[in-house]
């Protein structure tokens, strides 16, 4: 037999085994540093600190907990939870459990939540006071009849009245589990972690599916992307519910660093936090960073200095930068969706820019980038021909992902899962232009989201909610720029003949049928333009949209 044959069978040849391979989960990081740091803080919550140990063991007794009351492999509990402990406990006690974790959007209505627990077909929902009544209304509303467990969260930081729609309160359940239970990782590092809804931006949210590899991979490309060290202090500013806090439990856990806990992202509270823990890390969407760059003098005073901050959604005006710089915070700009994980991509800066005046840096850090360390490739590619743009920050394409920090796909949804992947790339929907040095920008969206305080608004699900109102003949929704929220939704409304109806009656309507976050800032009443075939030419409204004035919503 040829020799180089018989090396060629040699290796092909060779096991893999308990010894040599292990599935990749983000579990093994609260195991590791437990161990090796067990008295190191873990969390920070008004009074409370836990440490790793003590926060290892919670986890463990939430996931027998869970297991006693017969929850097991895939299937699935959701959580209604503010930053705080248990939140941060949910995103290792329920995959310990085999379980996949449901962390819903807190400013949801009642009728999405209920959509979310049907669809998601989960058999517990943990939930906090403040979303107690939220998440009594969606489960008058839900269609599946299976029980459905219950658990009240107590929190001594909640200052307002308490209700109780629950079976059990959190303390009780975990204090019922073991905190020695004996987890394992994985039987393979496919399986589902988590599942997190879209904004349904086409009718019903879609459930993406999270599997334990790109948890994994997600939560120490953030390491590498920030070179996070051990023991940093992260103050959630982000919510947790949000791609799972864009991976950053599990990072935190990683690098055995701090959760500071925060029930509200408010000026105050944020300076407070940064002060009396010394800080070092935060995320947010581009209104937490600008609240703070505008917030009053005084309350900055005296805060950490070199605190690393991380923004996404859109891309940090020069405004924003030059304010940042001023505090002394070093801002990171990311991109990316809920089906990569959060962030996949970072504007990597470079020292020549630090040379530049601030509208070039602005421009340069404007840019949504190049991929993450572990994230295989990301190109903006046609995606009719499915070949690379010319790299000339002019020809427009679409952004596509490719790697392991890519969802498992859209449950139970498998004509829009294949559309996703079609062509063995993932499809963002977000057109962008390629620089020559790789670096790319969007400058549209193919379908037309509103990004408004890092949360996604379907125009469609709005413009549904106009057209019930009885004296809207025609309507159409586009993003408005704001200071704040950096986008809202501006209505374009044609009224039917003889109408006498005001943009705060519209207003009022809306308000009866959507979330908060969704209602337009902004109405405005007259003819639409159309096509020859009567479509309406949104691109001729995002012109207007600017200058609408803003209605108090």
């Amino acid at each position: 037999m040829n020799p180089e044959t018989v090396a060629h069978m040699y290796y092909r040849d060779l096991p893999r085994n308990e010894a040599n391979f292990a599935p990749l989960s983000p579990l093994s990081f609260i195991e590791r540093t437990a161990e090796v740091y067990p008295d190191r803080l873990a969390i920070v919550h008004g009074d409370l600190r836990q440490t790793w140990r003590q926060t290892y063991a919670r986890c463990r007794r939430l996931a027998s907990a869970l297991q006693r009351a017969g929850i097991g492999k895939n299937d699935t509990v959701a959580v209604m939870l503010p930053n705080t402990p248990p939140m941060v406990e949910a995103h290792f006690g329920v995959p310990m459990a085999g379980a996949v974790l449901n962390s819903l959007n807190t400013r949801l209505d009642p009728q999405a939540v209920a959509f979310m627990l049907d669809h998601g077909e989960a058999r517990v929902v943990i939930v906090d006071p403040e979303f107690a009544s939220v998440m009594a209304q969606a489960m008058a509303l839900r269609q599946r009849t299976e029980p459905l467990l219950v658990i009240d969260v107590e929190d001594a930081l909640f200052t307002g009245p308490a209700q109780r729609i629950g079976s059990t309160t959190y303390e009780a359940f975990i204090g019922g589990g073991d905190p020695d239970f004996a987890w394992s990782l994985p039987g393979d590092e496919w399986d589902a972690i988590a599942l997190n809804y879209t904004s349904g931006t086409t009718g019903n949210p879609k459930g993406v599916v999270y599997h334990h590899r790109g948890a994994a991979v997600n939560a120490i490309s953030n390491i590498l992307e920030w070179d996070m060290p051990k023991h940093a202090v992260y103050l959630w500013t982000l919510p947790m519910f949000h791609c799972n806090g864009w991976c950053f439990p599990w990072t935190v856990a990683a690098r055995a660093g701090v959760n500071v806990c925060l029930r509200r992202v408010e000026a105050q509270a944020i300076f407070d936090a940064m002060r009396e823990h010394g800080v070092t890390h935060y995320c947010g969407a581009p209104i937490v960073h600008g609240m703070l760059v505008n917030a009053p003098a005084g309350l900055k005073a005296g805060g950490p200095a070199g605190i690393k901050a991380m923004v996404a959604g859109a891309a940090p005006p020069a405004s924003m930068i030059e304010g940042m710089e001023q505090m002394g915070f070093d801002l990171t700009h990311v991109y990316g969706l809920t089906e990569v994980y959060g962030p996949a991509t970072v504007c990597a800066k470079h020292e020549r820019w630090s040379e530049l005046d601030i509208g070039e840096r602005a421009r340069l850090n404007a840019r949504q980038g190049v991929r993450y360390h572990l994230e295989r490739d990301v190109r903006v590619l046609d995606p009719q021909t499915m070949l690379p743009v010319p790299q000339d920050g002019e020809t427009m394409g679409e952004i596509m992902f490719k790697g392991n920090i890519a969802m498992k796909g859209y449950l139970k949804n498998p004509k829009a899962t294949a559309e996703a992947f079609a062509g063995g790339w993932f499809h963002s929907g977000d057109l962008a232009v390629q620089y020559p040095d790789g670096y790319f920008k969007i400058k549209d969206r193919s379908k037309d989201i509103i990004i408004s305080g890092g949360e996604n608004i379907s125009s469609i699900e709005v413009e549904d909610v106009l057209y019930r109102h009885p004296d809207v003949l025609a309507a159409a929704v586009v993003a408005r720029p704001d200071p704040k929220w950096g986008e809202t939704p501006c209505a374009f409304v044609e009224l039917k003949a003889g109408a006498h109806t005001t943009p705060e009656d519209i207003v009022r309507h809306c308000r009866q049928h959507l979330a908060g976050f969704k209602v337009p800032r902004a109405v405005v009443f007259g003819e639409l333009p159309k096509t020859s075939t009567g479509k309406i030419q949104k691109f001729e409204l995002r012109k207007q949209a600017g200058s609408a004035a803003a209605i108090d919503v």
